[in-house]
């Protein structure tokens, strides 16, 4: 006897399906339960009375992972994308969808996601927030621009970058009423490019009480912002202190730093066991092409929808790398541009990452640049960015020799 039961997620009920995979006939008992935490107590005492050893729920939405953490500790669960559980129309019932998991299941016609140990799931959970807090700043930095132009400033015309410490000096001084140019120009630094003259003639503006009140409001906003990604970034740090060593291997491929390599980290996990190969990772991830075959032809080469925070990761890392001149991923970047094009050539760059990647973590070992010979100039600066950038993330580095052995581009 072996039982295996499915559960179909709603909001505020489960219905719950139990059957005994043993027979060729498969007979349910079935029942309703609520989604509170009692709830969720009785439903893990139903389910072990019943000896039950694999439980398959749908991923709905968030509402999933309150069942998966209260069945976690006593019995081996899959989560099933809701697509490859499909009523046909017309004939969609709630337990109807909970015997089809079970189904589906034991014929292996389910396409299970990917779920990760309780501390790697906090992990993630860490760097998605800082991910959106990011956003959010860049939003913020738009509207304070979209803000200066009403009033006909034109700092971001001149100062390189607004939120840096010139530009925040004379965003005070603006909001706390301050309207002579000269005085706000005195505010800048003196290593600015721009002369002062310019920098007079871009502050000459029109500034109403109602800008200054928002502009004082969205500074305020600015420094919450910081002061969370900055406590998010300490968190993570934390966390991954164990796995320091993998976030350094993994920050050495051209295109990633400490910060992404974090992220990476936190999406497949610093060993990546979940995955066999690197076709694996490149398919879950959906960097790779797809396939759409029938009667022997590939109808689509279109990419897998795949992990989207993965996605965009490895596709900012290759745009950034094919612009790391002599390296052997910028030679291949302008071999692949004239026959592909600019997006199809990035996103060959991004499945060569993508494979990097689970070679750097998988095997545990280091990247060696196969390009031309790199100036000596450039890479003492990289190595100077890359360890204040560890430092800022609360990792202490010491670099050492990198042996011969490693994984090339």
């Amino acid at each position: 006897m072996y039982k295996v039961a499915g559960i179909d997620v709603h909001k505020r009920v489960l219905v719950v399906v139990v059957a005994d995979a043993a027979v060729e006939e498969l007979q349910y008992e079935c029942r309703r339960f609520g989604t509170t935490t009692s709830e969720l107590h009785q439903l893990r005492q139903w389910l072990e009375e019943r000896g039950v050893a694999e439980v398959v729920m749908e991923s709905t939405a968030q509402y999933w992972k309150p069942v998966w953490m209260a069945l976690e500790p006593q019995f081996r669960l899959h989560l099933a994308q809701a697509h490859s559980n499909r009523a046909p129309r017309g004939r969609k019932h709630d337990f109807g969808d909970a015997q089809r998991l079970v189904r589906r299941l034991l014929a292996a016609e389910l396409m299970l996601s990917y779920v990760p140990d309780p501390e790697q799931r906090a992990w993630r959970t860490m760097t998605r927030s800082k991910v959106q807090l990011v956003r959010d700043r860049v939003r913020l930095q738009n509207q304070i621009e979209a803000l200066l132009e009403e009033t006909r400033i034109k700092l971001s015309s001149v100062v390189s970058d607004l939120l840096g410490v010139s530009g925040r000096r004379i965003l005070h001084g603006i909001a706390s009423g301050e309207t002579d140019p000269a005085k706000l120009a005195a505010l800048g630094h003196e290593r600015l490019k721009c002369t002062p003259a310019q920098l007079q003639d871009a502050l000459s503006g029109s500034v109403q009480p109602p800008h200054r009140q928002l502009l004082e409001l969205f500074l305020e906003r600015l420094e919450l912002l910081d002061a969370h990604i900055g406590k998010i970034n300490q968190s993570i740090a934390e966390g991954l202190r164990a796995h320091q060593e993998a976030v350094l291997r993994l920050a050495e491929v051209p295109g990633f730093g400490p910060d992404s390599a974090q992220q990476v980290i936190a999406e497949i996990g610093p060993r990546v066991l979940a995955f066999d190969s690197s076709a694996q990772l490149a398919s879950w991830v959906g960097v790779c092409p797809g396939r759409a075959e029938s009667a022997g032809q590939n109808h689509s080469a279109r990419s897998a929808k795949g992990n989207p925070y993965l996605r965009r990761l490895l596709t900012q890392a290759a745009q950034a790398a094919v612009h790391k001149k002599g390296s052997r991923l910028h030679s291949l970047f302008h071999r692949l541009l004239p026959r592909l094009g600019y997006q199809k050539a990035i996103w060959a760059i991004a499945h060569r990452l993508c494979r990097l990647v689970w070679k750097i973590l998988h095997d545990q070992v280091r990247f060696v640049e196969s390009g031309e010979i790199q100036n000596p100039q450039n890479q003492k600066r990289r190595v100077q960015k890359m360890l204040q950038a560890f430092k800022n993330l609360g990792y202490s580095v010491q670099l050492t020799p990198l042996p011969l052995s490693g994984v090339t581009s």
